[in-house]
């Protein structure tokens, strides 16, 4: 039997980071058992959907390593409603389903205390099909459904706590458990590896494999991802879109090396490694079961190890969307013809070990590829205080008269400088490093003077003085 699994994402948003780990896990377990992945869009929604959002998925996938062309598909689940109703239509000749004529609200006024969910009022009354009349599936009164689970070991259902559900609307349209299992089965697939909020509707879609008389797949629910406050992550009040990670220039490595540690570790004391090691040490019985909690924290703190990791040439490489503005990163604020490659290759090494996130790059080089810098001004006001005048004056007339415009000369002349004011080198580079870089903090001062230049770095400074006027 050649194992097939499915990643089977709604095109209705962002992709979300839980269906990213999803997929991996579904990715990975289909290689190890020299399977088939098949991606499948969920469709059928159409007043959510949009086209756009399918090629965001699509792109996503790329993103993290499963690439268009190594897997089967992407089919949508719209074209297979021929499937569907024929299938609606099997259950109800069999008799294994029944039309039912009840609104909400009768079902409302019916329902008891002790009563969950519909009553089976329609059950045995023999309603023809008809308009607006829903199609349910008659759950079997006795007995329980044993769903075999690789994560969580057998979860037993009793039959009877479950209600003779919804399998066909009104209209005629099969719902989303029929629809599910009527295209897993239609692309034979033997393992459904999907998040544990699936889990509730496992024993009702058990139920039809068995009434359509097909072997129900191998089930693997992982744990929710949860933020810190251990509620499920939410598109609406968490950041959960993979491509908003992306865009802010998190590796496609590290992010994926975290996702797979969302409720598994692979061996030894460790957490960041190989994506070979994943791929070869990954188990879904391995999986814990417990809510995993996606530490934002911890994704950044991850991302910094993978980028300072990079040798230097892939590392400036990976930031040139950021400082081209190429791609869906926004454009940097200075023109294309002010970037200086050489320049940032320079200060390239410096920069690696001080940023997270490659968008962070653009603030710390910025300096290099303004005509101005751009001031903060609560930098300025900081940096600025009494004495900065005069000690920029006499930075001016020190580095005009350098014979070498390198770091260390740069560093040693402003040293003299501000110990003949009793200031410490810290205290005596504030005001030169606000007027050159307009910030208080960032690459090493005087590497970033060298690069910048003796002309660009002396109409800077005099510049800021004549605003301390």
């Amino acid at each position: 039997m050649t194992v097939r699994v499915r990643f089977a994402p709604s095109p209705t948003g962002m992709f979300h980071v839980g269906g990213a780990r999803s997929a991996l896990q579904n990715w990975i377990f289909a290689k190890q058992q020299g399977g088939v992945f098949v991606l499948r869009i969920e469709d059928t929604d159409a007043a959510r959907n949009r086209p756009e959002w399918t090629e965001g998925i699509l792109s996503a996938l790329d993103w993290i390593g499963i690439t268009r062309g190594s897997y089967e598909g992407p089919y949508f689940q719209s074209s297979y409603a021929g499937e569907h109703r024929a299938a609606a239509q099997r259950l109800y000749e069999g008799g294994r389903a029944y039309y039912c004529d009840c609104t909400r609200e009768d079902v409302q006024a019916r329902t008891g205390p002790q009563q969950r969910g519909y009553d089976g009022f329609c059950r045995d009354r023999g309603l023809p099909p008809g308009e607006g009349r829903a199609l349910r599936f008659r759950t079997p009164d006795e007995g329980e459904t044993v769903v075999v689970d690789l994560v969580r070991g057998e979860p037993t259902f009793e039959n009877k706590l479950i209600e003779d559900f919804v399998i066909a609307r009104g209209d005629g349209s099969p719902v989303f458990l029929l629809a599910n299992v009527v295209d897993d089965m239609s692309m034979g697939i033997t393992h459904v590896i999907r998040a544990e909020e699936h889990l509730p509707n496992t024993p009702k879609q058990q139920l039809l494999w068995d009434a359509l008389g097909v072997k129900p797949p191998i089930w693997a629910h992982v744990p929710v991802v949860v933020n810190e406050k251990r509620q499920k992550l939410s598109k609406r009040r968490d950041k959960v879109a993979l491509e908003a990670y992306r865009d802010e220039g998190y590796l496609a490595d590290a992010m994926r090396n975290y996702l797979m540690l969302l409720g598994w570790a692979p061996s030894g004391d460790r957490e960041i490694v190989p994506w070979s090691v994943i791929e070869e040490e990954f188990r879904l019985d391995e999986v814990n079961p417990s809510p995993a909690f996606f530490d934002e924290k911890k994704l950044r703190a991850f991302n910094g190890d993978y980028i300072r990791a990079l040798p230097v040439e892939d590392f400036v490489g990976a930031c040139r969307p950021w400082l081209t503005g190429t791609g869906t990163i926004a454009p940097p604020p200075w023109q294309p013809d002010e970037f200086d490659p050489a320049a940032f290759a320079a200060v390239a090494p410096l920069a690696q070990t001080r940023i997270a996130v490659l968008s962070e790059i653009v603030p710390n080089v910025d300096f290099l590829f303004l005509a101005d810098p751009l001031i903060d001004e609560a930098a300025w006001a900081k940096a600025m205080k009494e004495g900065a005048a005069d000690l920029l004056d006499a930075a001016i007339v020190a580095f005009e008269a350098l014979e070498s415009w390198d770091a260390e000369s740069l560093k040693a002349t402003l040293e003299a400088v501000g110990a003949e004011r009793g200031l410490k080198l810290g205290k005596a580079q504030a005001p030169v490093r606000v007027a050159v870089t307009g910030r208080t903090v960032g690459l090493p001062l005087f590497e970033s003077l060298e690069v910048l230049g003796r002309d660009r770095t002396l109409t800077r400074l005099r510049a800021a003085r004549v605003r301390l006027v």
